[in-house]
């Protein structure tokens, strides 16, 4: 390489060729022999442009580290309130586990994103208003609302999260598909820092059992706590500062996962049928048939974002289409079961929060499926079926906020 830079500095052409052609080796052999060639006009240009804003970048990097480090040992503190204070684990959590993770993370991109004025506002006094809610809702272990509303404002707070991942694009479906991305690959990355750490506790408490030190109950209260109220924010770090870390990773999942959720859900509707079980008059399985169809649901808008992402064949999206569609029919049945359970037992708030998530569900579902359907011949119908998705958020959003702060009310606090 090094000859060669030598060989061809009257020849740009010839340079960028050697340039992209490996960037590490080219960068390295040229500092090394700039200080020969620096009077020479190309190579005094190839410097700038090798070295432009790296100070700065270098810089940049460094103080969105020292912002990743302060977020993440205060979602550590947020996480120990229980053991600062008098506040009990059982009141706590329930109602703050999402407070040790939303509002961090919608800080780090409120920096990242410079949001000033309307915007932070916006965020800082929906985050605010939350945590004094939950909070302050009458004590009641047998309250519905309070558990729907404990379910539903994480879910609340993570509408807050992609308000502030797009910032003053609001209206730009593009950022509101990488949101959706950055969901899928924060899950991937922080899979594995949480593997990581686990295989490190293991060894940790492993070699200090050799020494007859029990550790357990000191390393999961002082150590672990932190460690797993740092990770979301760690990964989301590693993800917007190494696009490429995940982005070979999230296809294969999705592509994986597609098939094998297909045939799981194929079969399991046919185990169903044999074994008699229906929905309609067991509340456990029509519970547990919900939280199947908001998994696949899941999958469906993680798969349908890396495919857009990442050019797929016919015969993955004729599977998303398969996929689609199978969970329609789950989402009739769940659905159909809610309005049997209701006409026959009366309007309870789950009954009426589980048929307003179906009916959310299952629209956005068909329209998903119509342009999967499009999209078998016309592969440009997978954008389509995107901004399908993107565009029904809002209306997550929304319906969320009904629940968590809505629902008591409504009802009485019951």
């Amino acid at each position: 390489m090094k000859e060669e830079i030598l060989h061809n500095l009257d020849n740009p052409a010839q340079l960028e060729k050697l340039y992209q052609s490996n960037k590490s080796a080219f960068k390295k052999e040229f500092r090394l022999i700039y200080p020969e060639i620096s009077h020479h006009t190309a190579a005094q240009v190839w410097n700038e442009r090798l070295n432009y804003g790296k100070e700065e970048i270098s810089r940049g990097l460094r103080n969105e580290l020292l912002i990743v480090l302060i977020l993440s040992a205060m979602a550590g503190l947020v996480a120990k309130i229980p053991a600062f204070t008098r506040i009990t684990e059982n009141f706590f959590y329930p109602r703050n586990l999402a407070f040790i993770i939303f509002p961090f993370l919608a800080a780090y991109f409120a920096w990242r994103n410079k949001l000033r004025g309307k915007e932070l506002i916006i965020v800082s006094m929906a985050l605010i208003a939350s945590a004094v809610y939950i909070n302050i809702l009458p004590r009641n272990d047998n309250s519905d609302t309070l558990i729907l509303a404990c379910i539903h404002l994480p879910l609340f707070l993570w509408f807050v999260l992609g308000f502030t991942y797009v910032g003053k694009n609001i209206r730009n479906h593009q950022k509101r598909l990488y949101f959706l991305r950055y969901n899928g690959d924060l899950i991937v990355i922080t899979s594995i820092i949480l593997a990581a750490g686990a295989l490190l506790t293991g060894m940790t408490l492993g070699l200090f059992s050799l020494i007859d030190l029990e550790i357990e109950e000191f390393y999961f209260r002082n150590i672990a706590i932190w460690g797993i109220a740092a990770s979301p924010i760690v990964g989301t770090y590693l993800v917007q500062n190494n696009p490429l870390l995940v982005s070979k990773v999230s296809p294969v999942i999705a592509r994986v996962f597609t098939p094998l959720v297909l045939a799981t859900l194929i079969i399991y509707l046919g185990a169903v049928v044999y074994t008699g079980k229906n929905p309609y008059n067991d509340r456990e399985f029509l519970l547990v048939f919900n939280l199947l169809l908001i998994g696949v649901m899941a999958i469906i808008l993680f798969s349908v974002a890396e495919t857009s992402r990442n050019a797929s064949g016919r015969t993955g999206r004729i599977l998303l289409f398969a996929l689609s569609a199978v969970t329609i029919t789950v989402n009739g049945i769940a659905l159909s079961a809610i309005v049997f359970r209701m006409s026959a037992w009366g309007i309870t708030p789950n009954r009426l929060a589980v048929l307003g998530s179906n009916i959310l569900i299952l629209i956005n579902l068909l329209m998903v499926a119509y342009r999967l359907y499009r999209s078998i011949a016309h592969a440009g119908e997978i954008d389509r079926a995107m901004r399908s998705i993107t565009g029904f958020l809002p209306l997550y959003g929304v319906w969320f906020m009904v629940v968590t702060f809505g629902f008591p009310v409504l009802f009485l606090f019951q």
